[in-house]
């Protein structure tokens, strides 16, 4: 493979602003998330989505994953769900939801 074929498929500048901004607005979300007291403890579901929506975005685009290897991205996304599994098992076991 090439060198210009190798970069042909990485994203442009336009596609990283546009995936910054995006980041950006899902912060002020969150940010603003923050402040609504009528979500109590359930504030944490919504702020962990938000966050693994953001952490998602960086590792596609801001790591290549989105065009690496598939494999690269499978043993990525199998080790976040396994330290998600251990964040929520420790919650649980704590019983902060309770």
């Amino acid at each position: 493979m090439s060198q210009e074929q190798a970069h042909a498929a990485h994203p442009t500048p336009g596609t990283y602003f546009k995936v910054a901004v995006t980041l950006s607005i899902i912060t002020a979300i969150e940010v603003g998330i923050f402040y609504v007291n009528a979500l109590g403890k359930g504030i944490i579901p919504v702020l962990a989505v938000l966050s693994i929506g953001k952490f998602a975005l960086v590792a596609m685009f801001y790591m290549h994953l989105k065009y690496d290897h598939k494999l690269f991205s499978t043993m990525f996304i199998a080790g976040l769900v396994l330290a998600v599994l251990v964040v929520f098992a420790i919650i649980a076991l704590f019983q902060f939801f309770v």
